[in-house]
């Protein structure tokens, strides 16, 4: 991650002392399994004991071997008698503690990730019910539709987001496997028993059947939620940034004394979260690609995924810490302009065209077709002239002109509030019932 955007909560865990501090905790685990059959009781303690991390001494000695875990492992062992180190990396493979430090760099990336995606969930759910009795304009194709509660616009996002959090988190709670199954996965040095043991020194499931490697589709798994919680930061950062718009302003960002919208306009109040993290949705979408093709290697394994995931790992769990933090500040702090939202709905009018449609086919024996054609000409007059009062007089005048004589209800706001939002309560309930705050 490029400091700008850097978070230390998940950087620290994948920068390179920690991505050797990990190969060096699988190792004694796998280690203090073997202490029961293979190897001296107490070889893991000493090796903890005396083992340092030195990156610069890694990197020395990969320059020669070419290989990072070997140059790892002699880093340890070249600190230890000949006795105790000889059972340092025991029957095991680089695959097997490149790809279980792996899984426990992510576990422990989705354990500071999930609380601030708990955050959002909160602050969507809590401005949701604050704007409840809001009634808002809808809108279909970026056109006015119907007016709606503005509550429930907030609620589809969290729906959405609380589906993809539930998702991470089965992620988290049944995907994360290691190994250590040797050449192959044959076990021809260890067995699964004393993997087993390792797995629960390290806190997480045995991977039931490895090639040498972990299948990838795992991590494809988390990539692909991830990219998908990447299209709900957008889809609600699109919301923002078109009602944020000079020519509707129904909300705005909040902007804080001293923040500056441009460089040449001091008018300027701009959605900068929303565009920043639009772009950070993009950025988490386009590793979805990359997760799906490292699926793919040769025979048991090769390693054509191994740098694609140096790469995409950090960045994808950084951006994705990164992004649920900054929307959740975001989503508190949005003002919302109710005055200006619910003017709205009374400045528009032509939305009554369904509810007169309804009510004319209940009470008229026209043709629905006929019905129809007639309420839209009216619509486009109202329109034209941008009054409900031409709107309604034309559809007036078209039915007397067809024999049929009818008072139309004109509805107050308080009236237009009950058609349009009649059964919110229901819809959040039904929708907090299947999708309650997590705790």
């Amino acid at each position: 991650m490029i400091p700008r955007y850097e978070k230390s909560e998940i950087s620290n865990l994948w920068n390179e002392h920690a991505k050797f501090s990990t190969y060096l905790e699988v190792e004694l685990a796998i280690l203090e399994s073997l202490e029961k059959s293979l190897v001296p009781k107490g070889t893991a303690q000493s090796i903890r004991e005396k083992a340092t991390i030195s990156v610069e001494r890694i990197n020395e000695i990969e320059a020669t071997t070419r290989h990072d875990v070997i140059a790892f492992c002699t880093s340890i062992t070249e600190k230890l008698d000949a006795e105790t180190g000889k059972y340092f990396h025991f029957g095991v493979t680089s695959s097997d503690i490149i790809d279980s430090a792996t899984t426990i760099q992510i576990k422990r990336s989705l354990e500071a990730i999930l609380p601030y995606f708990k955050e959002l969930l909160a602050q969507l759910h809590e401005r949701a019910i604050e704007m409840k009795d809001v009634v808002t304009m809808g809108r279909s194709h970026g056109m006015y539709a119907e007016p709606m509660s503005f509550g429930q616009k907030l609620l589809g996002h969290y729906n959405e987001f609380s589906r993809r959090y539930r998702e991470l988190l089965d992620f988290y709670n049944n995907e994360l496997t290691i190994q250590f199954s040797g050449a192959v996965g044959n076990y021809t040095i260890l067995n699964p028993e004393q993997e087993a043991a390792a797995a629960s020194t390290l806190g997480v499931k045995v991977e039931p059947l490895s090639t040498q490697v972990i299948p990838r589709d795992r991590i494809a798994k988390m990539i692909n939620i991830n990219a998908l919680i990447g299209s709900a930061i957008e889809r609600l950062c699109v919301e923002i940034r078109h009602l944020h718009r000079s020519d509707i302003g129904e909300l705005h960002e909040g902007f804080k004394k001293g923040q500056k919208g441009s460089s040449t306009m001091p008018h300027k109040k701009n959605p900068i979260s929303g565009e920043n993290l639009t772009g950070m949705a993009r950025v988490l979408r386009s590793h979805s690609l990359i997760g799906l093709e490292n699926i793919v290697l040769w025979h048991e394994r090769d390693i054509s995924h191994s740098s694609a995931e140096r790469l995409m790992l950090p960045d994808n769990l950084g951006i994705l810490f990164y992004s649920l933090q900054r929307l959740s500040g975001t989503v508190r702090d949005l003002v919302f302009h109710e005055d200006k939202i619910e003017a709205r709905v009374m400045e528009g009018h032509t939305y009554l065209s369904s509810y007169y449609l309804h009510h004319l086919i209940e009470k008229t024996n026209f043709k629905r077709e006929d019905l129809y054609y007639y309420v839209q000409e009216a619509a486009f007059e109202g329109d034209k002239a941008k009054s409900a009062e031409v709107f309604h007089e034309s559809l007036v005048k078209t039915l007397a002109e067809k024999g049929f004589t009818v008072d139309l209800p004109r509805p107050t706001f308080e009236e237009i509030k009950k058609i349009y939002m009649r059964h919110v309560d229901q819809v959040f309930s039904r929708s907090l019932e299947q999708y309650p705050v997590p705790k």
